[in-house]
């Protein structure tokens, strides 16, 4: 394992205030790379995505993919003393985060303006659900509504019922964004020594993402069908029924539609017919097309099928379950999986998927809530005595 002092984001600390998904995401992946990061959490609950579930040997899913290499500290933020543990946090911290509810941080001086008074070298990072401005600022945003409000769930799903994604997409993209920006924004710290605030809001991460579909709908005049397993704007592409089970392929091109047709269908005069002789045409006639392929595959077993798509150059796969994806062998194959310690004992976890020749990242322990509570308040320079009077108020 890579020692930490020598991984990309060591010397860099993170205090963050976050909870859920999509900060935590964020702060996450700075962690894995190196970074201290101390999370602060209400003293006696803690971050609420800590009880969503108790599946991981007691702990949360969502918690333990989240929260690995973190500090966890307590603090009462409502209270005097508790604010002042904070700013003392923050006059040497590089990085704030915050997810708080709509409104909440301006409240207490934690906005992006406030805390650069303050602190000029901090890159404060607010990640909401519509922006800190605009018209729809103070209104709360989880993952489902933002699928709804971007227009993705009218993408996703069969014809008769528009359907969420099954991962919480809206967060990931904004936790993407966040840590991305962050990266920027230590970048441009280094190289100007200016410190720059970023913003990001899961409806504008998740509107990036419906790039395709929105110029589709804007300049087609309608917008992309939702069709389930398929492609809206791609035939053939999704699930066909084989004699055992179901194939997924996707044709890209005319040059693989033309092996399509004679390998697959065993007739090249399809290739030429009007109906399917371009993408475009295959879409519209869609029904028609999947019919055709689907006489085809039924005849033969999945191994058959997939061997023949994989022979003539046509992108293929099967419809997998989360069990199979946990055993892919493509995973083992590569050396993916790592060990994490969590309060109930040790688990999997994947490596992240960006790949640092030479660099392995942190995989810290899952923290108990209040777990560096202490130890956090001592580096601070406070007292035993000092502290067991924080204890004594609930402050931490």
């Amino acid at each position: 394992m890579t020692p930490q002092s020598t991984q990309p984001l060591a010397g860099i600390t993170v205090v963050s205030i976050e909870q859920a998904v999509a900060a935590p995401f964020a702060t996450r992946q700075l962690a894995d790379l190196g970074a201290r990061v101390i999370k602060i959490e209400r003293p006696g609950s803690g971050d609420f995505a800590r009880r969503y579930d108790e599946t991981v040997n007691g702990e949360s899913s969502y918690f333990v993919w989240l929260n690995r290499s973190k500090e966890s500290v307590t603090l009462d933020l409502k209270s005097a003393e508790g604010r002042e543990v904070l700013e003392k946090l923050l006059t040497t911290a590089d990085v704030f985060v915050q997810n708080l509810a709509p409104g909440a941080a301006a409240r207490m001086d934690l906005d992006a303006e406030s805390l650069q008074q303050r602190f000029p070298n901090l890159i404060p990072c607010d990640v909401s659900g519509y922006g800190n401005t605009g018209p729809w600022s103070e209104r709360k945003a989880y993952d489902m509504l933002v699928q709804g409000e971007s227009g993705l769930m009218s993408l996703t799903g069969p014809d008769s019922c528009p359907s969420r994604v099954g991962v919480s997409i809206a967060d990931i993209a904004a936790g993407m964004y966040a840590y991305s920006g962050i990266l920027a924004a230590l970048f441009t710290r280094a190289t100007t020594g200016t410190a720059r605030a970023v913003e990001v809001a899961l409806f504008e991460a998740l509107g990036e993402w419906m790039g395709s579909p929105a110029y589709y709908s804007e300049y087609g005049g309608r917008q992309p069908r939702r069709v389930g397993a398929e492609h809206a704007t791609i035939a053939p592409y999704g699930a066909f029924p084989t004699s055992d089970g179901t194939v997924l392929l996707s044709v890209q091109n005319e040059r693989e539609w033309a092996a399509f047709c004679t390998e697959i269908l065993g007739d090249p005069a399809v290739e030429t017919d009007s109906r399917f002789s371009r993408n475009s045409a295959r879409v519209e006639h869609r029904e028609e097309c999947n019919a055709l392929i689907a006489e085809c595959t039924r005849r033969m077993t999945t191994e058959e099928a997939l061997t023949l798509l994989e022979k003539i150059g046509i992108a293929n796969g099967r419809l997998g379950s989360v069990s199979d994806f946990l055993t892919h062998p493509s995973l083992a194959g590569r050396n993916r999986w790592r060990e994490v310690e969590t309060p109930g004992g040790t688990v999997r976890a994947l490596l992240p998927p960006a790949n640092l020749a030479g660099v392995e990242p942190r995989f810290d322990p899952v923290p108990v809530l209040g777990a560096h509570t202490m130890s956090v308040l001592r580096e601070l320079g406070y007292t035993e005595a000092a502290i067991e009077d924080l204890r004594a108020t609930a402050t931490v």
